[in-house]
Formats: structure tokens, sequence, C-alpha cells
């Protein structure tokens, strides 16, 4: 190895993709958990319990506040216990809390006296009515489990992407390890619906919840911080801690071990930049959810079609297989600042910019569904792309502006400013589509339940215009934090 001053002439290895392959296979096992009851709900688990669409909408939402709440004492946990104990934590529990909700149907029967799900089925009346809110509440208790597991993996992950990558390729990675959410919701309507009806519902649950152990094992011998890995040479060591030399005049050099003290969560609050996070967050995340737990639903309700057949596979599949186009997304800041010398918060915010303006085609997704159920699913599909591509460009903003101690405490703020906006949006569909169904509500040419969708794409379609606006007005240029 030869060495002159700081730069090394020595080949660069590239673990820090190892690692971020990681994260992605990590994203991906936590969709396919969180996606297993989206997918089993409509077809399985409503007819078995008796539940309508509030039922469904209660639970939704309290997963979602939930793991609003779960966000914020995440990230400080991340920031205290460390990046790869929180990460062996966070999946482990959410492991648990999937595996669980196949116990729901078992503790269902022994509350209300019923031997299997064949009475449970035939109930009727107040009995039917007793069976759904108390098999409700069990899954509420399953879903807070997974919530409290699964609001670690965000504050983790932008935790790890700032140890192993500089600025400039933040985005990209993120994006890479974003895609998960995508490919766990493409492998979700090939395989959950299938292992459904092969073992029950509840084998789907616990072979999509063994999976997150099988991760955490591969963590425990591969996760180390850059500087102690023997798989990351000096040259790569050198690339990854480029900014430290260009920051060096604007905030002192974070130790290399993790003893640096933390930033208290109430002085987060005093910068505009947490606020600029945690409101673009609330104004979007809430749409991304919506989608992902109401689509299997949506065309059922409107078209008649279900997940596990083979249209409603390859309507779902095609929908997630749009949003990898999101990889592309985490890419434009990168060419943006290569090409302009733009500073990393511009080129993310112009890149957003864009980003916000491609969900207003899901204005139209229910004109075209009269033609074909194709039209709003490609519709939709790009408004989740969108999303994707906004969510890793958002979150490199915390990553941009703070200091590492500071960074999976903000992180846990804004994921749980999304979680809120998550919960409210479940529980309002809920009781829209319920409320549109019983009044035979009208709106711009449809009725009932479709009249509902249709508002609620509306406000889906131009929430990231929003988010975009609230979070300039508030930092209007890059500033870092040095405190």
């Amino acid at each position: 190895m030869n060495i002159t001053g700081n730069t090394t002439t020595q080949k660069m290895t590239n673990y820090r993709w190892t690692i971020c392959i990681m994260m992605f296979l990590a994203l991906t096992v936590n969709y396919l958990d969180r996606q297993v009851l989206s997918l089993t709900w409509d077809e399985f688990i409503k007819p078995e319990f008796h539940w309508n669409e509030i039922n469904y909408g209660y639970v939704t939402a309290t997963f979602s506040i939930v793991y609003a709440i779960g966000m914020l004492f995440a990230g400080r946990a991340v920031d205290w216990l460390g990046t790869k104990a929180g990460f062996m934590w966070s999946i482990g529990i959410w492991s648990a809390g999937a595996c669980l909700h196949a116990l729901c149907g078992v503790a269902t029967e022994l509350c209300v006296g019923l031997e299997d799900k064949t009475q449970l089925i035939a109930a009727t009346g107040d009995m039917a009515v007793v069976i759904a809110t108390v098999s409700m509440y069990f899954f509420l208790a399953a879903r807070c489990v997974l919530a409290i597991g699964e609001a670690g993996y965000f504050p983790a992950a932008v935790k790890v992407t700032a140890e192993y990558f500089p600025k400039r390729d933040r985005a990209f990675a993120t994006s890479i390890f974003n895609a998960g959410a995508s490919i766990g919701a493409l492998i979700a309507p090939l395989t959950i619906p299938l292992l459904a009806k092969r073992w029950g519902w509840e084998m789907a649950f616990v072979i999509i919840g063994v999976m997150g152990f099988v991760w955490m094992g591969f963590w425990v011998f591969m996760y180390k911080p850059p500087r102690e890995s023997r798989f990351v040479n000096d040259a790569e060591l050198e690339y990854i801690e480029q900014d430290k030399r260009l920051e060096a005049g604007m905030m002192a050099e974070q130790p290399a071990s993790g003893g640096e003290k933390k930033m208290p969560l109430w002085q987060c609050f005093r910068y505009r930049q947490t606020w600029a996070f945690v409101l673009g967050k609330f104004c979007t995340d809430g749409v991304w959810w919506f989608f992902l737990f109401w689509t299997p639903s949506y065309l059922n309700t409107q078209f008649g079609i279900k997940t596990s057949e083979g249209l409603g596979m390859a309507l779902i599949f095609t929908l997630y297989a749009i949003t990898m186009l999101s990889l592309w997304g985490g890419k434009l800041p990168t060419i943006f600042i290569n090409r302009t010398g733009s500073n990393p918060y511009a080129a993310r915010m112009r890149a957003m910019l864009i980003f916000a303006f491609v969900p207003l085609v899901v204005l139209f997704a229910q004109p075209l569904g009269t033609l074909s159920p194709w039209y709003p699913v490609v519709l939709i599909g790009l408004g989740c792309a969108a999303h994707q591509s906004w969510s890793a460009n958002i979150y490199t903003t915390v990553s941009d502006m703070f200091p590492k101690k500071a960074i999976a405490t903000v992180t846990g703020i804004g994921g749980m400013a999304g979680g809120v906006s998550s919960m409210l949006m479940q529980t309002c569909a809920g009781n829209l589509f319920v409320y549109a169904d019983n009044v035979q509500l009208e709106f711009m040419g449809f009725t009932g339940k479709p009249a509902g969708y249709f508002i609620i794409f509306c406000i889906c379609s131009v929430a990231y215009l929003v988010g975009w606006t609230i979070m300039k007005t508030l930092v209007p240029k890059y500033k870092l934090i040095t405190d």
C-alpha cells in the first residue's frame, strides 16, 4: 500500500455497497411482513372474523400511530445502543410481532367459546359482531409489536448510510436500500396469497416472520463501523470520510468511536431543519401507506379482482414493479451535484420538486379505471415510484445538515410525524369508504366506495407539492448544524 499525505493509491474496496445490500434485504423482509395483512384480510380474514373496512382501518391506523410513537423513541434508542445493536433489536421485535399474528385466530376462538374457524365463519348476529371486535383487538396487539420493531429500521438505516457513504452518494444508497420496499411489495402478491391458500393465512405470517431471524444471523457477523471493519481498506475509508475535510471549517470532526455527547431531544426541535423534515414527512407518508394497505382492497371493491387470482397478482406485481423507477430518483441529485456544482441540499430539493409533480397523474386513476383496471394500477405505480424517490431524498436531508450524533433521533421524530399522517389517512379512509357506501355518496361522476376512493386519490395527488413548499419555505438554503 502506497500512501501520500491523505491520498492512497490502493485499489478501493466496496464493502459499503455490501452493507447497503444488507439494508435492502432487511427492508424487503420488512415490507413482506407489512403486506401479509393487506393481502389476506379481504379474502381470508374478513369472512372468518366478519370484518368491514372500519375494522381494517382501525387496525392499520393503530399500526401507524404505534409506529409513529415508536419512531420517536427508536431514534433515541439507536443513537444510544449503536447502529448494530439497534438494528438487531428492531428486526428481532418485528419478526416476533409478525409471527404473533398467526395466534389471533386461536385466541379469538378461545375468547368467544367456539371450536374452530368453521364456527367463526358460520356465526351471525350479535355473535358475529363479538367475533369482529375481539379478533380486531388481538390483531391490534400483534400489529403493535410489529410496529414497535419496524419503527427502528429507518433511524438505523439512515445512520448506517451516514457512516458508510459520503453525502454525494447517500441519496443513491438510500434509494437502493429503499427499493427493498418495492421488491418486498413485488414478491408479496406472488407468494403471500398462495401461502394463505395452501397452508392458511396463519402460516403466511409465520413463514414471512421467520425470514427476519435469518437476516439477524448474517448481520451479527457482517456489520462493524467502517474504521473497525476488516473489509474496508484505507482507500475506501478515505472516500467514505471525504466530507470531513470539506466541512473542517464548519464543524468539529466527529470522534471515530461512539463516545460523542448525544444531542438532547428538546434541542432538535430548535432547528428549522427538523421542522422541515417533520412536516415534509407528515404531508407525504400517509399517501404511501394508503396505497400499500388499500390497493388490494381497491381492486377487489371496484373491479372484483382478488389478489389470490392470476389477474390480481399481475396487477399488484405491475404496480410495485413500476416503483423500481425510484432507483433513478436517488441518482438524480448526484447528477445535479456533478453537473452544476450545487450543494447536496439544493440538488436534493430540485430533484424532490420534480418528484412532487409526478403524483398528479393519480388524479386520472378513477376516470381511466372505467376503461380498464390496468390504468389506475399504472398511474398509482407512478405515484408510488415518485414517493420512493421523494423518500430517498427527504431522509438524506437529515444526514446532510445534522451531525451524526443527532441523525437517528431527528429521523425518528420525522418518522413519528409520518406515522401520525398514516394513522389519520387510514382512519379517515376506512370511515369514508363505509360512509360513501352507506349513503351512496356521489363525487365527480362516481357513486359509493368508488367516489370515496376518488376523494382520497385527489388528496394523494397534491400532497407532495404541499410538502415541498413547506420544506422550501422553512429551509430555503443549505445550512449545516454545527452545535
